[in-house]
């Protein structure tokens, strides 16, 4: 099983121990590091900082909302950080949620999914270096050709849906799914399989963001259970936490309670069903669980707290723990 990182971004901790996330990562012998895109860094910005801040780190962007990121600025950005950085760069597309894309960028989700096939097409055009000519029913790039050399990034895809399973499957060098329990992940690779099938491909490796947090203290809990409270009533996962046998919290998140008052019924166990938590061993067999499902890669999204700044010791004990079923 292959092992990267995803930086967390937590909203609980200061912007910039993003780098020290980096600088951590690289120190543990992780070869690529995911920069995502939230509330806070330009993806593109923070990635040329931490391409300056380490040595060897692949880069790769994203998911990126295709609903927000057009695939012309998208390509840019991926050949501006590697050309800026002589960082090998790749490039994550996704739908994201109607917070991110109808809130706060006020653009519209509909279609998404062809969206997210419009994209990847025009984005992969644009970063092997080709002229654009994607003319999309929701997006496209026609006539446009990189000044910049071509980064030759893969396209990743996050799917959860059928229909961005369909997506990845045609469309993707990786597919990504974020925060899902073994048994979900397996359901995921299942559909991945038989979408490829369908196609007459074959099916992409298969990446999972993680959570993780070796031997956590209150202040790692805390931060982790505030990052799963948006997910328990979600269609897909709050089904997933249901199988997990917390159908009861399931249902108390969706009679839309204060967020103070969802996040005090979370328990530790819940958050245990979605990430590698807890000892050396523990975290060994719980990745152990995710590679019999079918995952390819783990992508640990360290919790971070003044007791471990950057998630420096998680990001140590996942890397031994996991290392003897590298591939």
């Amino acid at each position: 099983m292959r092992l990267s990182v995803s930086l967390g971004l937590w909203q609980d901790r200061p912007p910039e121990e993003a780098l020290e996330t980096a600088r951590a990562a690289e120190a543990a012998g992780y070869p690529e590091l995911w920069i995502g895109e939230m509330a806070t860094w330009d993806a593109f910005a923070l990635g040329t900082a931490i391409g300056a801040a380490t040595s060897s780190l692949a880069l790769t962007f994203g998911p990126l909302a295709v609903t927000v990121r057009d695939p012309a600025t998208i390509a840019m950005g991926v050949a501006s950080v590697a050309a800026l950085t002589g960082r090998p760069t790749g490039v994550a597309l996704g739908t994201s949620s109607d917070v991110v894309v109808r809130g706060w960028h006020g653009r519209s989700r509909a279609r998404a999914a062809t969206a997210l096939e419009e994209s990847a097409i025009a984005v992969r055009q644009l970063v092997s270096g080709e002229k654009s000519t994607v003319d999309g029913s929701v997006v496209g790039s026609r006539g446009y050709r990189l000044r910049l050399a071509a980064p030759k990034s893969p396209v990743t895809i996050a799917a959860f849906g059928p229909r961005a399973l369909d997506v990845a499957a045609r469309h993707a060098d990786r597919m990504v799914i974020n925060l899902v329990s073994p048994a979900a992940a397996g359901t995921l690779v299942r559909g991945l399989r038989e979408a490829a099938s369908r196609a007459g491909v074959t099916p992409p490796p298969v990446a999972a963001w993680v959570v993780g947090a070796a031997d956590p203290d209150a202040a790692s809990l805390e931060q982790l259970r505030r990052g799963v409270v948006g997910y328990l009533a979600a269609p897909g996962y709050s089904e997933m936490f249901r199988a997990a046998g917390f159908g009861d919290l399931v249902d108390f998140a969706r009679t839309r309670p204060h967020p103070r008052e969802l996040l005090s019924a979370v328990p530790v166990e819940a958050i245990a069903v979605v990430g590698l938590l807890g000892s050396s061993s523990e975290i060994a067999a719980k990745a152990r669980e995710y590679a019999e499902a079918g995952i390819d890669e783990l992508a640990i999204v360290p919790a971070t707290s003044d007791d471990d700044p950057g998630g420096a010791k998680t990001l140590e004990v996942c890397r031994s723990a996991v290392v003897p079923f590298d591939a």
